[in-house]
């Protein structure tokens, strides 16, 4: 019998795979902290003889060449993947066998990246299985544009095409295997679900049930930022990953992590959005491990700028440092443990807001991404996207700033931004679907215009 473990980072909105027999086991697209692979591998009692890649990642520091001299296995990455160590070139229409009765084949499927592949599956009493990476996702596709603007157009309409060439030449029982699509910036739009076929997919996705001209616009325009962090990831996969080191960071006292803050270092402090507000060291900088932690971060923070972890316990801090190696950051400079501090700064609803509004002149700013703010937002608000703040905090005005995001979670990062700036802040700990139970004026494309 064939088993799929799906192996999920769930932060990053990624799956990884470990395919077995009950023998002998392949794995696809694995993440860079490959002991969770060679665990399970173990539990299981198999043993690992090939390692597939998709694509040469965009979204994190793949663990397929780690493992592969881990195990011994043969590691298959695109022949025409221009990358600096040894591999076993794989084309499409490749074949190759694992243990005594699975076959995986190459097929080429472009448009996430030139060289996509993805992997069918094949075995005696089994149906097919195909590895989808980037491709063809639950109910999406994957971005076409993160080779840059010069080649979307182009791989938007390959990806259409490799679509259908997996819908018309694979049977409708074939199930299907995404590596991105739940939560990825690798996703074209939100996937969702934990299983499909190619039969469900012909039925509802997009791709594979619209014109290849409304597929294209539909995408495009639905294409907002993705994570600055991202244009690291392609040179590190192509250089090689090798196996991350974890190992505790040195301590560090709150005199020294001053020192690090006036000298210009980044000091994150990695607890909930509500202990941060109620109590941190001034200058910190709030990524809440309870969010997106290494997404954001990543996405903020100068490539190369020193980094100091504040913890409530060792093992937050190593939990940050798992979640960071996953995108390339392998250095922090130094760890605090339970580190109190007496700077601090309001939360807020959003009816504190429009309470507020009617008595005295406060800045809004809304720091949710360019697509959400058209979607509908607060008549008069200053609008700086979260991964745009850094740069632009001379554009927020001068007074009390109430910053709100859709959740929470983006708008206690901001806040800490500003609050270590100087600012007067006030972080909206709130919902945006919030809105319609107060009396805040929005601008949305339902009304077309301000009001209610």
């Amino acid at each position: 019998m064939i088993d799929v473990i799906a192996i999920d980072t769930p932060t990053l909105g990624d799956r990884s795979y470990l395919v077995t027999d009950g023998q002998d086991a392949f794995v696809v697209d694995p993440q860079r902290d490959i002991d969770r692979v060679l665990d399970l591998a173990r539990r299981r009692g198999v043993r690992i003889t090939d390692v597939f890649e998709t694509h040469i990642h965009n979204d994190y520091v793949t663990g397929g060449l780690a493992l592969a001299l881990a195990t011994g296995a043969a590691y298959h990455v695109n022949a025409a993947d221009p990358v600096a160590f040894d591999r076993a070139p794989i084309a499409d229409g490749d074949e190759i066998p694992v243990g005594a009765t699975m076959r995986v084949r190459a097929l080429a499927t472009p448009g996430h990246t030139f060289t996509h592949l993805a992997y069918l599956l094949t075995a005696p009493d089994h149906d097919p299985a195909v590895f989808t990476g980037g491709s063809l996702l639950f109910g999406s596709t994957g971005r076409p544009d993160l080779l840059g603007p010069a080649h979307t157009a182009d791989l938007v309409h390959d990806q259409y095409l490799s679509a259908h060439r997996l819908a018309t030449r694979l049977p409708d029982e074939t199930r299907v295997y995404p590596t991105h699509g739940f939560g990825s910036f690798c996703s074209a739009s939100q996937a969702e679900g934990e299983h499909s076929t190619i039969g469900q997919e012909k039925r509802l996705n997009p791709v594979l049930t619209e014109s290849e001209e409304d597929y294209v616009t539909q995408l495009l325009a639905g294409l907002d930022a993705y994570p600055a962090y991202y244009a690291h990831m392609a040179p590190a996969n192509s250089a090689g990953p090798d196996v991350p080191d974890l190992a505790a960071p040195a301590r560090a006292e709150a005199e020294e992590l001053r020192r690090r803050i006036a000298a210009g270092e980044w000091v994150v402090d990695l607890r909930s959005r509500t202990a941060f507000a109620g109590g941190h060291l001034h200058g910190s900088l709030n990524f809440g491990l309870d969010g997106a932690f290494a997404t954001y971060l990543g996405w903020l923070i100068p490539w190369g700028t020193p980094l100091t972890l504040l913890g409530e316990n060792p093992d937050q801090v190593a939990e940050a440092q798992r979640e960071l190696v996953r995108i390339g950051i392998d250095r922090v400079e130094a760890a605090g443990i339970g580190v109190a501090g007496s700077a601090s700064f309001p939360r807020a609803t959003l009816a504190d807001l429009a309470a507020v509004r009617h008595h005295r002149p406060v800045v809004t700013l809304d720091v949710r991404r360019r697509l959400e703010w058209a979607e509908g937002h607060i008549v008069g608000a200053v609008h700086i996207p979260l991964h745009e703040l850094l740069v632009r905090i001379d554009e927020v005005p001068d007074r009390e700033v109430w910053v709100h995001c859709r959740s929470g979670y983006r708008a206690s990062i901001a806040a800490s931004v500003l609050a270590a700036a100087g600012r007067q802040v006030v972080a909206v700990d709130d919902d945006f679907d919030q809105i319609s139970h107060t009396d805040l004026p929005v601008v949305s494309p339902a009304y077309q215009q301000a009001g209610r």
